[in-house]
C-alpha cells in the first residue's frame, strides 16, 4: 500500500510539473504570436506609406524637373525600405531583419525630408490639390505607424520579460524562444517628425 502511495505521489508531482512547463511553453507562444500581430500592424501602415510615395513623387516630377536626383533617391530609398519591410514581416522575431528595416526606414525618412525641403521651393506645387491630398495622407499614415510601432515594442517588451524571468527563462532557451528586437528611432534626427507644410 505504501508503494502506491509513493508512487501516486511521484506521478502527482510530475504532471504538476508538466502542466508547469505546458503553461510556460503556452504563455511564450502567446506572447510570441502577440508581437508579431502588432509588427503586422506595422506592417500595414509601412506598406500604405510605400504606396502612397510613388504618387507623391509622380506628382512632384512635373513642377520638380530639375530636382530628379532627388525624386530618384526617393524611390530608391522607399524601394529599400519595402523590401527590408518585407523581410522583417517574413519573421519579425529576426533581430537582423528589424534592424534591417530600421536603417532603411531611417533612410527613407531623410530622403522624404529632402523632398518636402524641396517642395518648399516650389509654390505651384504647394498649392497642387493632389500633392495636398497626398501629403494629408502621407502624415496620417505616419502617425499610425507610429502608433503601431509604440504597441509593437510594448508587445516585444512584455514577450522580453517573460522571456527572461525565472522559471520562463530556461523553458525559453529550451525551446528556442528568441529575445525580440524593438523598433527603435536610433538617429537623433529621426525623432524629428517629417514635416509636411502646404
Amino acid at each position: 500500500m505504501t508503494t502506491f502511495i509513493v508512487l501516486g505521489v511521484i506521478a502527482v508531482l510530475f504532471i504538476g510539473v508538466a502542466l508547469f512547463i505546458v503553461g510556460l511553453y503556452n504563455k511564450l507562444v502567446t506572447l510570441r504570436n502577440r508581437f508579431k500581430n502588432a509588427f503586422a500592424q506595422i506592417d500595414v501602415q509601412l506598406k500604405r506609406r510605400y504606396d502612397l510615395i510613388p504618387n507623391l513623387v509622380e506628382t512632384a516630377k512635373g513642377y520638380m524637373k530639375h530636382e530628379r536626383e532627388t525624386l530618384e533617391a526617393v524611390i530608391a530609398a522607399r524601394n529599400t525600405a519595402a523590401s527590408a519591410g518585407q523581410k522583417a514581416a517574413s519573421n519579425p522575431g529576426d533581430p537582423s531583419a528589424i534592424k534591417g528595416l530600421m536603417a532603411s526606414e531611417a533612410a527613407l525618412t531623410g530622403t522624404m525630408g529632402k523632398l518636402f525641403a524641396l517642395v518648399e521651393s516650389y509654390p505651384d506645387l504647394k498649392a497642387n490639390q493632389n500633392m495636398m491630398q497626398l501629403t494629408e495622407e502621407l502624415t496620417s499614415t505616419e502617425n499610425k505607424i507610429a502608433f503601431s510601432r509604440q504597441a509593437y515594442n510594448d508587445s516585444v517588451m512584455v514577450y522580453n520579460t517573460a522571456r527572461e524571468t525565472f522559471p520562463t527563462v530556461m523553458i525559453a532557451g529550451t525551446f528556442g524562444f528568441q529575445q525580440a528586437e524593438l523598433f527603435e528611432i536610433t538617429n537623433p534626427t529621426e525623432r524629428e517628425a517629417v514635416k509636411v507644410s502646404f
